[in-house]
């Protein structure tokens, strides 16, 4: 789907799509040695710190705004799991498998794509799915 309007943040692409934020998979992009680690999360989800270091033995550390292009293969408000760099590498966070299907980005800052979480691991060729994520959970629930 494309758009007359910006789908640049998960707030946008949710007024976009007329849907709940947590429903957009965004594409959080972070340093990993000479390339980056690439994780579709829930719009709602937050990077979880210890969790991440405990996945990727790395800090978890966003890519600095000259680094995405060059790292991912998309520009700032169009990164997505699709057509990447070699070497960058896209995992799925399991905060997304509470949903039938989701919204991740298309590569540009107004372009979005429903798909099932498993064509979403499919097309993106994730590594695997992941749990490094926080916030998107209810009260009381323990993802351990």
């Amino acid at each position: 789907m494309e758009f007359s309007v910006s789908s640049a943040t998960v707030e946008l692409a949710a007024q976009a799509l007329g849907c709940p934020p947590e429903r957009i998979a965004k594409t959080l992009s972070f340093y990993h040695g000479e390339s980056c680690i690439l994780v579709v999360a829930a719009g709602d989800a937050k990077i979880d710190n210890t969790k991440f270091k405990r996945q990727f033995d790395c800090k978890a550390k966003m890519l600095s705004v000259e680094d995405v292009e060059p790292l991912t293969g998309h520009a700032i408000g169009g990164v997505c799991p699709f057509s990447v760099r070699d070497g960058a590498a896209v995992y799925t966070d399991r905060s997304l498998k509470r949903f039938p299907t989701v919204f991740p980005a298309c590569g540009s800052s107004n372009s979005a794509i429903e798909l099932s979480c498993e064509e979403l691991f499919k097309f993106s060729n994730s590594l695997g799915w992941v749990d490094v994520c926080k916030g998107w959970e209810p009260e009381g629930s323990d993802s351990q």
